[in-house]
């Protein structure tokens, strides 16, 4: 662990930590006690710094524990000990997973999880925010023997396994957005990516990104141009990042086993009662083109069927953004 995570874990508790205290239970000066504070500052932290009582975080945090994660996997922890990469700072999780263990022959169910990610990417090309050491940043691949077109819809299907996974943690309420979106209240409490690498004729490598709101800084929330929530908003307590990470890898697991055997129609009918936009008239915005109408439901791959007057049509992700018409 660096002698900036070892300073993190030591304010965790959300108290007043003093230089010279720190200083001393790491084996540093002072002087290197600030420089590592004022660089946890910079990645997005709010840390305060009193005259004669020292640093304290503004919100306590859990930090990403490999022992607890295994414990809390139960039987599962033994295919995932060794495909678990628990890291302090990347670029991207989906990234990292890509270069990593895309040659490994076992590679189904392999994590990787940051406590810190630099360049996380949302849909269509947007940066995901996310306050370091504060939210859930993970990745998990799996290999197909066949062809890419035997994966659509597997978005959908990790929408619905996150969903699980979310209310067994205790949050109630929550909601699907086509296509990769979980929504609270009408606003965005997490989302997924997913990354296909492979031939027509296979096999496919899928690479399933997630992301989840702990808790976003005040500075991070400015860069957020949609209406968001996070988890300590919701439940007003510090998340447990270690149970929300060992809850989602454990429902992912499950989704990729199911899909790989019977593909997306066991998690059809489930996603379409849990998509807060059916039923409903929505605006879809395809580059610089818009097309209007009623959320009706979804095909056999996963695609979205869009009805306006007497004509039905059917979109994909990737291609378009969802918003509702408000009357």
């Amino acid at each position: 662990m660096s002698t900036r995570a070892e300073i993190l874990r030591l304010m965790s508790d959300g108290a007043f930590h003093s230089g010279t205290d720190l200083g001393k239970k790491l084996g540093i000066t002072r002087a290197a006690v600030c420089k590592n504070v004022h660089h946890l500052a910079q990645s997005g932290l709010e840390i305060h710094r009193v005259t004669g009582r020292g640093y304290k975080l503004d919100t306590p945090l859990t930090l990403l524990d490999h022992s607890r994660l295994l414990k809390l996997l139960g039987k599962s922890a033994t295919e995932i000990r060794d495909r678990l990469h628990l890291l302090d700072e990347v670029d991207s999780t989906n990234r990292y997973l890509s270069e990593h263990v895309v040659a490994n022959a076992d590679i189904n169910g392999t994590v990787c999880i940051s406590e810190t990610q630099l360049s996380g990417r949302g849909r269509r090309g947007r940066s995901w925010v996310a306050t370091p050491y504060c939210n859930l940043m993970l990745s998990m691949a799996w290999r197909f023997p066949g062809g890419p077109g035997l994966v659509s819809g597997l978005s959908l299907a990790a929408g619905v396994a996150l969903l699980h996974a979310l209310e067994e943690y205790g949050v109630s309420g929550a909601g699907l957005k086509w296509p990769n979106d979980v929504l609270w209240d009408n606003r965005k409490l997490a989302g997924l990516l997913v990354d296909v690498q492979g031939e027509a004729a296979g096999p496919t490598l899928v690479i399933l990104g997630v992301g989840i709101n702990g808790h976003i800084s005040q500075p991070d929330a400015a860069h957020i141009d949609q209406p968001w929530v996070d988890l300590q908003g919701i439940t007003g307590k510090t998340t447990d990042r270690n149970r929300l990470s060992a809850l989602v890898m454990l429902h992912l697991l499950d989704m990729f086993q199911l899909f790989a055997d019977k593909g997306f129609a066991p998690f059809r009918e489930e996603w379409q009662k849990r998509h807060l936009f059916h039923g409903r008239r929505v605006r879809l915005i395809q580059g610089d083109r818009e097309f209007s109408g009623t959320a009706e439901g979804i095909d056999e791959t996963g695609g979205l069927v869009i009805r306006h007057a007497r004509n039905r049509k059917v979109f994909h992700s990737g291609e378009v953004s969802l918003r509702l018409v408000r009357a």
